[in-house]
């Protein structure tokens, strides 16, 4: 009789059947992703261990569990860029189908007013959007290949962009299986969480409601200081400036959601073109962008209360509002 693959309790706790079947601990997790980073796993079996959990949906322990690995896996620590306080870890993995990423104006406003992001994000896993990369390299801005290239980013720019194809190849291999699937796997969920240089405070999107308060829980088994959730425009961390928007906060292990108020009065029904060059002639107040400059300025609200600069919508877009207005306009 054949010995059973060390794997395969992990699949069988998830595919049980619907009395048998159970969720996986943190440990169970953390012990599982790290087989299938080390590839120990059959391929048969990590298709069935990723739809399983896509069927089951995944848990905060789970998706902690996962993360922790990841981080052991790639040694992950503020020490690779050394001296440097990343002050955001910004998350951006959804792309954009009908709107222009405006939030990349937001960080780099950020970076303007001497806050170091650091922003990672994959691309081409789904078919009709535009990925933060991409935009970046036709604005001229570089994308950083190595931790080196952070380092020096983050230290004269104050922001820098990782591709996951570096941060982690193994999680970028495993997120274009969606193109085998046709489905997205937990992998979609955790690399928003990774947070590899450990900052105090942390930023993601979300699209389904149900993640919102998922993300904020697993930031909490994480012991994440601050974080915020914005279900945001087409998953991303960007506010939508037309309708009111669901934030999910932690702060030191106090959770807690609310709604931010629209700053438009009318919706956004406009078929957009999604040229990047409109972010440049924004930037540069070469051309008027209504709904633009509201998502970049209500963005940037949300990211000053999560970083303590204000502690209220209304008081927070004021300042948001000046920083915007003082924006280096050369920077692109």
């Amino acid at each position: 009789m054949a010995t059973e693959h060390a794997f395969a309790p992990y699949v069988r706790a998830l595919g049980k059947g619907k009395r048998g079947s159970r969720s996986l601990s943190q440990d169970e997790a953390r012990d599982a992703m790290s087989m299938i980073l080390h590839q120990q796993v059959e391929p048969e079996q990590l298709g069935a261990f990723l739809m399983l959990l896509r069927l089951k949906e995944e848990t905060p322990g789970e998706l902690a569990g996962f993360v922790e690995a990841v981080r052991h896996f790639h040694n992950y620590s503020p020490a690779q860029v050394s001296g440097v306080q990343v002050d955001i870890d910004w998350s951006s993995y959804a792309g954009k189908k009908r709107h222009l990423p405006w939030f990349l104006l937001s960080a780099l406003t950020l970076a303007g007013q001497g806050i170091k992001v650091f922003m990672h994000g994959a691309k081409g896993h789904t078919q009709g959007r535009i990925y933060s990369e991409d935009v970046l390299q036709q604005l001229g801005l570089p994308v950083a290949q190595n931790w080196a290239q952070v380092e020096t980013q983050l230290r004269s720019k104050n922001f820098s962009f990782m591709s996951l194809q570096h941060l982690s190849p193994a999680l970028d291999q495993l997120i274009g299986l969606r193109a085998i699937f046709g489905l997205r796997s937990p992998v979609h969920t955790l690399t928003r969480l990774l947070n590899p240089l450990a900052a105090k405070h942390t930023i993601d999107g979300v699209f389904h409601p149900a993640y919102g308060p998922l993300h904020q829980q697993t930031a909490m088994l994480l012991k994440h200081p601050r974080s915020l959730t914005i279900r945001g425009d087409g998953g991303e961390a960007e506010v939508r400036p037309d309708s009111e928007c669901e934030l999910q906060w932690v702060d030191e292990q106090t959770s807690s959601s609310q709604i931010w108020q629209r700053h438009l009065n009318k919706r956004d029904t406009q078929e957009q073109l999604l040229d990047p060059r409109r972010l440049r002639l924004l930037w540069k107040d070469d051309q008027k962008d209504t709904y633009g400059e509201a998502a970049v300025i209500s963005t940037l609200a949300s990211c000053l209360v999560l970083l303590g600069k204000a502690t209220e919508q209304q008081g927070a877009t004021l300042l948001a509002t000046q920083w915007w207005q003082s924006r280096d306009r050369d920077l692109m």
